[in-house]
């Protein structure tokens, strides 16, 4: 391969690197957001996100989360998320 190959190839995978980070840092806070979203469908896949996001600032955050959610089904597998979350975190 010839040396302005190698860089151009260089060039596009650092790039897509720092594309990736970015889009994925604004996937995290948007799911964030949409955890207290009026569309339950967008509540659901927030909890989802957040089952493998484990860390005290998420627990504080599905604590808030299950006080605050009305529907049932969605309360209760926001509660078992949390409990297993607590419990991986001890």
């Amino acid at each position: 391969m010839r040396r302005s190959n190698v860089v151009a190839v260089s060039l596009g995978f650092a790039g897509g690197l720092a594309l990736g980070l970015i889009v994925w840092s604004q996937q995290t806070e948007r799911s964030r957001r949409d955890l207290f979203s009026i569309q339950p469908w967008r509540r659901l896949a927030a909890l989802g996100y957040l089952r493998g996001q484990r860390s005290p600032q998420n627990v504080r955050l599905l604590r808030d989360y299950v006080a605050w959610e009305r529907h049932p089904r969605l309360r209760r597998r926001g509660e078992r998320i949390l409990r297993r979350m607590e419990k991986s975190l001890v």
